[in-house]
């Protein structure tokens, strides 16, 4: 009876080293996927100011960026496919020619139509006070319904208006609103004087 005490005595203290050695590694790779989630956030924020300035001097219409909204969460089990892998190579080339068909009609849509730096800069000159990027994104779906505005492409767009000082930006708590250089100055200046 003592030898199967023992044994299981042993098991016990291996089971809960090995516990203990996989919650740590858990924390481990938990915070290296926080980590590279965050440099992905810092990377995707750099490339849309970066398109948005492209887009403001003028220069050609950069390639759609990769969709990685769902490489961001942590991935599911990969499960075998029984399909043979002549399969996937056939349905991989439609979508890349659906791509370039989108690519050109992106080109050719936005070449008909204004900017979202020139529909933001536009809005923010008819406004007599600051408004915020939700603001701002609102106003332009009820003025442009066929186009697909999203707040944060907004935001990054005012960013780079600012970064030209073609904007100016104020901050209200948590807030943070936007308004053309010149709606600012003459705030400023009916302020001081009074």
């Amino acid at each position: 009876m003592s030898e199967t005490t023992e044994l299981t005595s042993q098991y016990s203290a291996q089971v809960a080293s090995d516990l203990e050695r996989n919650l740590k590694e858990q924390e481990h790779l938990s915070s290296e996927i926080e980590a590279l989630q965050a440099r992905l956030a810092s990377v995707q924020r750099d490339h849309t100011v970066l398109v948005n300035l492209q887009q403001a001097l003028g220069g050609p219409a950069p390639a759609a960026a990769p969709a990685v909204e769902a490489a961001a969460s942590v991935p599911a089990a990969r499960k075998k496919t029984t399909g043979t892998p002549g399969t996937a190579k056939q349905s991989a080339a439609p979508r890349k020619r659906s791509g370039k068909k989108t690519a050109a009609k992106a080109s050719a849509a936005s070449s008909a139509s204004p900017t979202l730096v020139d529909l933001v800069r536009e809005h923010l000159t008819g406004q007599s006070e600051p408004r915020s990027a939700a603001e701002i994104t609102t106003a332009l779906e009820q003025l442009h319904p066929e186009r697909t505005v999203k707040t944060t492409v907004v935001r990054t767009t005012l960013e780079g208006l600012v970064a030209k000082n073609q904007a100016q930006r104020t901050k209200q708590g948590k807030s943070v609103y936007y308004t053309t250089p010149d709606t600012a100055a003459s705030a400023d200046s009916g302020e001081q004087s009074v």
